[in-house]
């Protein structure tokens, strides 16, 4: 009884005097109208300090649940796969919020948590489907297209998408990257140019589209272009085998920057 009233007061404390369905309700109409981006915060002071009662999500290695054995006379596995399932954003804020009310709050934590996670790969398509077909005369390599998200608070999302022939290349990424951000905002913040000693590496800073960004070249991986697209977001274009610095712009100037800034929330 003392732990329940412990954990009672803690709620009273944190919500105010929003009820718990008005805080779900709040929640799941953020989510769904993609306009909060910093729902991942506010979900993490919600539910931090609660029961986190959910398994672990680890990886399982080849001989954990549902794997097989290494060693033996097994044979070799032929076909199979798994099918891309992005989740159910609806169907876990319903979970959520029956975990919520039954004060399980490690799992209606996972639950939104999912959500979310939902809601990132959707805008991650979203955003892969308005990239251009063809860029430079390179076709986009279908297979390769890719968009990864860790689903937490905005923080992971990564969209990439490659354009080759036979000897040439431009790819890609779009990413929620603290540590790309980083690196960019210090070249940023440096201004002017840079000669490594060994004359290998050329980097400057220059602009696209009126977006500030930093243009490096290697003679062995070719240009890098890397366009900040406001707190926490950044596009990084790789050209390989571009003539000169004056085509891998024009090739990046094709992208809507705009755009791309909107659908991921930017400011």
């Amino acid at each position: 009884m003392k732990t329940k009233y412990v954990l009672t007061t803690g709620l009273v404390l944190v919500l105010g005097v929003a009820t718990e369905a008005q805080v779900l309700n709040r929640l799941k109409q953020r989510v769904e109208n993609k306009a909060e981006q910093k729902a991942g915060e506010e979900i993490d002071k919600l539910f931090s300090g609660k029961n986190k009662n959910q398994s672990g999500q680890s990886g399982q290695g080849t001989n954990g649940p549902g794997g097989s054995n290494s060693g033996g006379n097994n044979p070799s596995n032929k076909g199979g796969g798994l099918i891309s399932t992005p989740p159910d954003v609806n169907q876990n804020l319903i979970d959520a919020q029956a975990a919520y009310t039954k004060n399980s709050y490690g799992e209606a934590r996972y639950a939104v948590q999912q959500a979310m996670l939902g809601v990132e790969l959707e805008i991650g398509n979203k955003v892969l489907k308005s990239l251009p077909e063809t860029v430079a005369g390179l076709n986009k390599e279908a297979k390769a297209d890719q968009v990864t998200s860790t689903g937490w608070g905005w923080a992971g999302l990564m969209i990439k998408r490659e354009y080759s022939t036979k000897d040439k290349e431009f790819r890609v990424i779009i990413a929620n990257n603290s540590v790309w951000m980083a690196a960019v905002n210090t070249y940023l913040a440096s201004g002017g140019y840079a000669q490594q000693t060994n004359g290998e590496q050329n980097w400057k800073q220059t602009k696209l589209k009126g977006y500030r960004a930093i243009i490096e070249y290697n003679e062995r991986s070719g240009y890098k272009l890397s366009v900040p697209l406001g707190q926490s977001s950044l596009i990084v274009f790789e050209g390989v085998s571009f003539a000169s610095e004056t085509d891998m712009m024009k090739a990046a100037e094709v992208f809507n920057l705009d755009g791309i800034k909107k659908e991921l929330g930017e400011q």
